[in-house]
């Protein structure tokens, strides 16, 4: 009987971490779209993608997790899933994944 208990919240847990890696993705977008497609005289930010995207689908992830953890009261799992989270934003803000071009923050009101 344990071994089904457990196969079920592992695909909780499983279904958890995709749906948090999608929620993620789906944040990213605007900021991907802009980097990418919308620049100004055909500027892109690669970094947006390199770096923007993968930070954003591990943090949905660990998100994701923290909550499950919490609910489950796995109190130490979940602390330490919220540190890889802080430590995965401290990262994104400490080298900009979400920034636009270049050319879209120097432009100013017209652009």
């Amino acid at each position: 009987m344990e071994t089904r208990q457990e196969a079920v919240t592992g695909t909780i847990g499983c279904a958890a971490a995709a749906l948090g890696t999608l929620v993620g993705i789906a944040a990213w977008l605007p900021y991907g779209r802009k980097g990418l497609f919308g620049a100004f005289e055909g500027e892109t930010n690669a970094d947006v993608f390199w770096l923007g995207l993968p930070v954003m689908a591990l943090s949905g992830a660990a998100t994701a997790l923290t909550v499950l953890a919490a609910v489950r009261g796995r109190w130490r799992r979940a602390l330490g899933l919220a540190a890889a989270t802080a430590g995965l934003a401290a990262f994104g803000y400490a080298f900009d994944v979400l920034a636009a071009p270049q050319a879209l923050q120097d432009c100013g009101p017209p652009c």
